[in-house]
């Protein structure tokens, strides 16, 4: 993780009521986390899809971004 970011993490974390950054992280990945899980859930076929891509050798960053895309409309 960049030192900036664990910077702004250690600035923001208190003012959020989290007795350190490492709490406010696991807060932050367990928020993603859920609303991925829920949006898969919903559209299985997209879990489906993301796979298949995966096992044919799409790359991470061109799948998140199509999943970003899809999220702004």
């Amino acid at each position: 993780m960049p030192q900036d970011v664990v910077d702004d993490l250690k600035r923001v974390a208190p003012r959020l009521g989290f007795s350190g950054y490492q709490p406010l992280i696991r807060a932050y990945v367990g928020q993603g986390l859920r609303k991925d899980l829920e949006r898969l859930e919903e559209t299985p076929d997209l879990s489906a899809l993301i796979d298949s891509l995966r096992r044919q050798g799409v790359q991470e960053e061109v799948i998140a971004s199509a999943m970003a895309e899809m999220e702004a409309t």
